[in-house]
């Protein structure tokens, strides 16, 4: 999905591209590549790069390479993006991200915990819009939890082919015991782990990356578990008394990509729309993405450079503006001008 936020509108403004994928997932950008080739792009027009650092240190580099497109973590975007800007290069970086979805008390409990299940446990909480953190507002709190704990014990884990599936393994081994490592943090913060998925053992995947749905009630702003970008199927509620407090504490966060609010009150969304510092809003829906023919981007530590990605940020980034300026020789000489030429003159 990532390089495709970028490919097209790359292409269609008329440039080369070039593609490092992950080094832990490298079959489908080779798969990509056969489809363009066969649709007929010619040979040289897209291109895959294979390696870790070692091939980004030489694509920041090299002198003919124009611009870097990054999704990825903080510490990497902004390591692009200094690098990049260092050699000259155009760079959108986008880095990490701790997705709220605010609950108020007006809200469709049922609507909220449905959206607060897909988007915090979809794709293992994998993805950079993930919801992560729940904030409940006022007498929200003990109504939206006691509707998720049962739903989040009752998630359905399995191998990606198994079709009745709700939620995967996580991509490593190593990924999957640093979001472990996360859920201990909680508990050593005293945190209240409702839902505790470590341990989890699949008969017959007993070697396979597979963690439950973890769920934590009363965290704290001062918490890591609230603090840093977990990546994986952890929701931590925080609990707020009213929608000033919820604003604050999105505001402080040192990510911004995307917000959601749940509301029956069109007045509060858009008091909360026009204070909230975070790039992607959404009221009443789950994952703030906006359409395509908008732009998708965050705010703060989530990105760094001055454009968004796809929609007509996009098409900003992957071209240059050039002015030019003309007068035809025609009449009466004008000699020697010592001013600014200007169309009117």
């Amino acid at each position: 999905m990532v390089p495709l936020w970028m490919i097209p509108v790359a292409l269609a403004c008329g440039n080369c591209f070039i593609l490092k994928p992950s080094e832990k997932d490298p079959s489908v950008s080779l798969k990509l590549a056969a489809l363009l080739a066969e649709a007929g792009l010619p040979d040289g027009v897209f291109n895959v790069i294979q390696g870790a650092r070692e091939a980004v240190e030489a694509i920041i580099a090299h002198p003919d390479i124009a611009a870097i497109s990054f999704v990825g973590s903080t510490a990497i975007a902004e390591t692009i993006y200094r690098g990049g800007a260092a050699h000259g290069k155009r760079v959108q970086a986008l880095g990490g991200a701790k997705n709220h979805l605010v609950v108020m008390p007006d809200a469709d409990i049922d609507d909220a915990v449905d959206a607060l299940m897909g988007s915090a446990y979809g794709a293992a909480g994998e993805r950079c819009m993930a919801v992560s953190v729940a904030v409940a507002v006022g007498d929200a709190g003990d109504r939206l939890m006691g509707k998720l704990e049962p739903r989040v014990r009752a998630l359905k884990i399995g191998p990606g082919t198994d079709p009745d599936a709700e939620m995967g393994p996580l991509v490593t081994a190593q990924h999957r015991d640093k979001v472990t490592s996360y859920i201990d943090i909680g508990v050593k913060e005293g945190a209240k782990l409702v839902v505790d998925g470590r341990g989890l053992s699949l008969q017959g995947y007993e070697n396979g990356y597979f963690l439950g749905g973890s769920l934590f009630d009363n965290v704290g702003t001062d918490m890591r578990i609230y603090r840093d970008e977990i990546f994986g199927p952890v929701l931590s509620v925080v609990r707020t008394p009213d929608l000033a407090g919820a604003v604050r504490m999105v505001n402080a966060h040192e990510y911004g990509n995307g917000v959601a609010l749940f509301t029956a009150d069109g007045g509060t969304a858009r008091d909360f729309a026009n204070a909230i510092n975070i790039g992607m809003v959404g009221v009443n829906v789950p994952i703030p993405v906006p359409m395509a023919f908008h732009s998708f981007g965050g705010w703060k530590h989530s990105l760094f450079g001055d454009h968004h990605i796809y929609g007509p940020e996009g098409v900003r980034f992957y071209t240059r503006y050039k002015a030019i300026t003309q007068r035809w020789p025609g009449g009466a000489r004008r000699g020697a001008e010592f001013v600014m030429p200007t169309l009117g003159r």
